[in-house]
C-alpha cells in the first residue's frame, strides 16, 4: 500500500493561519507523506467529508505530572484534540524528589493544584529521584498522546535546600549553583524548559507558601541561566503581581520576572495573562511591560485562556458557598445523599442561613484566602455566579440577569437562599459557575483583546489539576466552538477559525521549538484531528470517581471528534478513546531539536 491511512474530502486547516482548503492527506509510518490528490491505495481511509482537518493541538499548560505515572489515557485532554501536552507548569511537580520529601510534594500539589492527596499517595509510582530518572519512568509507560516536561522550581528547591526551602529562607550561592546544575542536567536529558510560580492563590494543603514563591532575584536568575548556550528550552512563569508578600508591588514583582527571563540568554518565555477583579488593569500593564521587553530583544509570549479562569462550585466540589457555615461544617464529612437530605430540612435551612460564615483559611489550612473573601462577599459576587447546566447545555458567557442574584431578584428571595436551593437541584449534583478571573465586565470582550495580541498563546487549561473545581482541559474545544462559531452567531466579535487553529497548533509548536508537528505538511508527524465542526459541542461537566483511592474529578463530555491521530495511530474514534497508545515523551535537544 502506498499509504497506511488516507484522510479524504475534508477542509484542511494546515496550522499556518491560511484559509481552509478541501484536499486529502496521505500518511505512511506515522508521517504525513502528501497533502493533495494522494492517488493510490491505502490500508485505511477516513472520510472527512463535511469535516475540518487540523493538526493535533498542543496544550502548553497542563499538570499531569502525577497522573501520567499511573494513567495511560491522559483524559480529558486527549478527548479535546490534544496530541502533545506540556507538564511541569507553575513551578510544581514531582521531580526531582528524594524519598523523604515525597509527602511534602504531595501536600504541595494537593494545595496548589487541587489534586486529592489520597489519589497521589496511592497512584504515584515514585520510581525516580532525579529528573532524568523521572523522565525515563514516565516514558517507559504507554500513553495516548505525547508529552513534554519542564523542570519545576518548587521540587527543585526542596531537592537542593531540604526543609529550608519552605521556611522563607534565601538560597545560598552554593544552593543556587546546585539548582542550576540540576536544571542543566534535566535540560540535557530532554526537558523542554523550567517553570516558576509566584501566586497568592497557591499554597500547600498545610497552608504554607509554595517554595518557589520565596525565591529571590539571584535564585530566579540562577535557575534560568541553566538554559544559556542551549538552542532549545523555554521559561514559564505564573505571577499575580499584586502583593505576593508585604511591601511587594506590581513593579517589584515584574522586575523579578524580567530578571528571570533575561537570565535565559535569549530563550523564549511565557507568562500567564488574565483579568482580575481586584486589579482590573494589571493585564494591560503586563501587556505593556512585555511589549517593552520584546522591543528590547526578548521573546516573551502571553498565555491566555479562551474563557474565564473560573471555579465550578457545588456540594460535590472542592468549594461551594455553604462550606463555611458552622451547621454545614458539622455535616460536611457525610456522604452526599445524607447531606442533601439534611439540607432539605426547612428547620436546618433556616438555622444555617441565620449563621455567620467562619474563616477557613489561615495557618495550617490549605484553603486559600480568596475562598474566605468570596464567601464574605457572596451577596455582591452572586451577580456573576451562574447555573452551568442550562437544559443540558453549558454557557460560560452569561449575563447578570441569568446570575444567582438575578434569579433571587426575580423570585423575591435572598441570594443566599437562592444559592442554597440551587445547590440541592439534581440531588445535590448541581454546579454553579463562578468566573473568578476574566469576567470583570460580565463579558469576554477583554478576553478577546488578550487573545488577539500577536504574542498570545492559548494556555492555562491546567489539564490534570484543580480536578474538583474546574474542567478547563476543554479549552481547545471551547476556543473552536465558542470563539469561531457560537459567539459570532450572537452578533458578537470572535476569532477566525483559521487563526484559532494556528494558535492551537503552529504557534504553540513554534514557541516550544518543535519542528516536527503543529502543521499539516509533507514530512510532519501525523498528529491530526478530524472534527465535525458544525456539531462540535461541550456537555455539562460531571463528577466522576475514577482516580486512585476513589478520588473524584470533573470531566466534561464532548462530541464532534471523528478522529484524533497521534503519529498516525487513531487514539480517538467518534469521541471514544481507543486502545492505541502511541504517545511518548518528547525529548528536546534530541528527537525534537
Amino acid at each position: 500500500m502506498r499509504f497506511d491511512i488516507k484522510i479524504t474530502g475534508g477542509t484542511v486547516y494546515d496550522g499556518n493561519g491560511g484559509a481552509g482548503v478541501k484536499t486529502n492527506i496521505g500518511i505512511k509510518n506515522g508521517v504525513i507523506t502528501e497533502v493533495g490528490d494522494c492517488a493510490g491505495a491505502a490500508s485505511e481511509t477516513i472520510d472527512a467529508s463535511g469535516h475540518i482537518v487540523t493538526p493535533g493541538f498542543i496544550d502548553l499548560h497542563t499538570h499531569y505530572d502525577g497522573q501520567i505515572s499511573w494513567d495511560e489515557e491522559l483524559a480529558p485532554s486527549v478527548n479535546h484534540g490534544v496530541t502533545t501536552a506540556v507538564m511541569g507548569n507553575c513551578g510544581v511537580g514531582f521531580a526531582p524528589c528524594r524519598a523523604a520529601d515525597r509527602d511534602k510534594l504531595i501536600r504541595l500539589m494537593e494545595g496548589v493544584e487541587d489534586i486529592p492527596g489520597t489519589a497521589l499517595h496511592e497512584g504515584l509510582t515514585w520510581d525516580w529521584e532525579t529528573f532524568p530518572e523521572y523522565m525515563n519512568a514516565i516514558d517507559a509507560k504507554p500513553h495516548t498522546i505525547d508529552f513534554a516536561v519542564m523542570i519545576p522550581h518548587d521540587p527543585l528547591r526542596v531537592y537542593v535546600m531540604g526543609d529550608r526551602a519552605v521556611f522563607d529562607k534565601p538560597a545560598t550561592p552554593d544552593e543556587i549553583k546546585a539548582m542550576s546544575d540540576v536544571v542543566r542536567e534535566a535540560m540535557e536529558a530532554g526537558a523542554c524548559g523550567v517553570s516558576t510560580g509566584r501566586s497568592d492563590f497557591h499554597k500547600t494543603s498545610d497552608g504554607d507558601w509554595t517554595p518557589g514563591s520565596e525565591a529571590g532575584i539571584d535564585e530566579l536568575k540562577g535557575i534560568a541561566s541553566a538554559l544559556s548556550h542551549l538552542d532549545y528550552g523555554v521559561l514559564q512563569a505564573v505571577n499575580d503581581f499584586d502583593m505576593v508578600r508585604p511591601g511587594e508591588t506590581f513593579d517589584t514583582e515584574f522586575e523579578l520576572m524580567e530578571a528571570f527571563f533575561r537570565a535565559g540568554d535569549g530563550r523564549p518565555g511565557s507568562m500567564s495573562l488574565m483579568e482580575r477583579d481586584f486589579a482590573p488593569d494589571d493585564w494591560k500593564k503586563i501587556i505593556a511591560r512585555v511589549e517593552e521587553l520584546n522591543a528590547g530583544g526578548l521573546d516573551i509570549s502571553l498565555q491566555v485562556a479562551p474563557r474565564a479562569i473560573g471555579a465550578i462550585n457545588g456540594l460535590q466540589c472542592t468549594f461551594h458557598p455553604l462550606m463555611a457555615f458552622p451547621s454545614y461544617i458539622a455535616i460536611s464529612d457525610k456522604p452526599l445523599s445524607q447531606r442533601v437530605a439534611i439540607l432539605r430540612n426547612p428547620a436546618f435551612k433556616a438555622k444555617l442561613l441565620s449563621e455567620t460564615p467562619v474563616t477557613l483559611s489561615g495557618p495550617d489550612s490549605g484553603v486559600p484566602p480568596l475562598v474566605d473573601m468570596m464567601i464574605a462577599n457572596f451577596t455582591n459576587l452572586a451577580e456573576k455566579q451562574f447555573l452551568l447546566d442550562l437544559d443540558g447545555r453549558v454557557d460560560y458567557e452569561q449575563t447578570a440577569d441569568q446570575s444567582i442574584a438575578g434569579m433571587a431578584r426575580r423570585d423575591g428571595v435572598s441570594v443566599w437562599e437562592k444559592a442554597y436551593d440551587l445547590m440541592l437541584e439534581d440531588d445535590g449534583k448541581a454546579l454553579i459557575y463562578f468566573p473568578v478571573y476574566n469576567y470583570t465586565n460580565m463579558n469576554y470582550d477583554n478576553v478577546l483583546t488578550m487573545m488577539r495580541h500577536p504574542k498570545a498563546l492559548p494556555g492555562l487549561s491546567d489539564g490534570g489539576a484543580h480536578v474538583g473545581t474546574i474542567c478547563d482541559a476543554s479549552f481547545p474545544t471551547y476556543l473552536l466552538s465558542h470563539w469561531t462559531r457560537d459567539r459570532l452567531s450572537r452578533g458578537k466579535q470572535g476569532i477566525e477559525l483559521s487563526r484559532a487553529v494556528q494558535m492551537l497548533t503552529g504557534n504553540s509548536a513554534d514557541y516550544l521549538g518543535l519542528t516536527d508537528r503543529g502543521r499539516l505538511a509533507s514530512g510532519q508527524r501525523a498528529d491530526i484531528n478530524v472534527i465535525d465542526y458544525d456539531k462540535l459541542t461541550l456537555g455539562v461537566p460531571k463528577m466522576v470517581q475514577d482516580l486512585p483511592a476513589g478520588g473524584q474529578r470533573l470531566i466534561q463530555p464532548v462530541s464532534g471528534y471523528k478522529a484524533t491521530l497521534v503519529k498516525g495511530e487513531r487514539v480517538i474514534e467518534d469521541d471514544i478513546i481507543t486502545p492505541a497508545r502511541p504517545g511518548r515523551l518528547v525529548r528536546f535537544g534530541q528527537n525534537a531539536a
